[in-house]
């Protein structure tokens, strides 16, 4: 498998030091590292398992936004956007729903990364789309929980969900499924999200094209399908403040629109773009600084007054 890594703040050996780590946080949230450090361990799991004729493109930015795609698979089944969350805990995952369960009591969380993924490979499609690039099947969000100290209750979810002991078997299932993109489709899919072409070159695009015997669906079509497009539909409007990468309101405004649409008859308003810094940002900002300035008076009283 090929991994393509755009991860932002990182060098070229893929770490990060103290002044990229706290970039990360004010940029993207307090939880950043975490997933992060999440993703690492999930590729290592894909990659020990996917052949090649795979490649996963990591925290891509989205031209003219600041919606960065945590990962995205591509390959002969098509295209898949991996959302890895490292939570633990007792949850339930029903329909579009995401409950925290403490004491037989299933109360809403915070923060729905279900509905999170599915935005995510919306997001993915419109993109692809504004490209030139129609795929023959839909972009699949996948719900990654890597934690082994989660427990999810699952009744039928909007997404697919795995969990952490399960990853290596979710790409064994990818080797083993229909496929619906050759290898050159794959190349395109892959080189238009990694190279965006001006909007002009894609005036009159080309669908991908794939062996006759594989663009057939099956009879049964699958029921998570129709429920991802039944919930981007009928959810609320897309809000960027659900995400943790947000749209750019100053970048170009089609793929927020495509996202933000749920039906002509229902507007959406304007987003206000948040100028400066958040107060959490200010408060993880003083942490940050009171930590350096102890750091620092601690290296002067050993230079001034240590042993001689």
């Amino acid at each position: 498998m090929k991994v393509i890594d755009k991860t932002p703040f990182q060098d070229e050996k893929g770490n990060f030091g103290l002044w990229q780590r706290f970039q990360g946080m004010l940029e993207y949230g307090l939880s950043w590292q975490a997933e992060i450090e999440a993703q690492k361990r999930v590729i290592t799991q894909l990659d020990s398992v996917m052949e090649k004729g795979y490649t996963l493109v990591r925290n891509l930015n989205l031209e003219n936004s600041k919606i960065i795609e945590p990962l995205i698979l591509v390959g002969p089944p098509g295209v898949f956007v991996l959302y890895v969350t490292p939570v633990s805990g007792f949850f339930e995952a029903k329909g579009d729903e995401w409950n925290v369960i403490n004491n037989d009591r299933r109360n809403p969380a915070q923060v729905n990364p279900m509905r999170r993924v599915a935005r995510l490979a919306r997001a993915a499609q419109v993109y692809l789309n504004h490209q030139g690039v129609h795929l023959p099947g839909m972009v699949e969000p996948v719900l990654i929980a890597s934690s082994p100290g989660v427990h999810i209750e699952l009744l039928r979810p909007i997404v697919r969900v795995v969990l952490g002991d399960a990853i290596r078997q979710f790409g064994a299932s990818l080797l083993q499924a229909r496929p619906i993109l050759r290898s050159e489709a794959i190349y395109e899919v892959v080189d238009h999200l990694v190279n965006p072409r001006p909007k002009a070159a894609s005036l009159q695009p080309e669908p991908l094209q794939a062996p006759v015997e594989v663009m057939q669906k099956p009879d049964e079509a699958p029921q998570r399908a129709r429920a991802i497009f039944q919930a981007a539909e009928e959810t609320k409007p897309f809000d960027p403040a659900d995400l943790s990468f947000v749209f750019d309101e100053h970048g170009t405004a089609e793929v927020p629109t495509g996202l933000m649409e749920t039906s002509p008859s229902q507007p959406i308003g304007r987003v206000p773009l948040r100028r400066g810094l958040s107060t959490r940002q200010w408060l993880v900002l003083v942490v940050m600084l009171l930590v350096e300035f102890v750091v620092l008076a601690g290296f002067v009283y050993l230079l001034l007054f240590g042993n001689p």
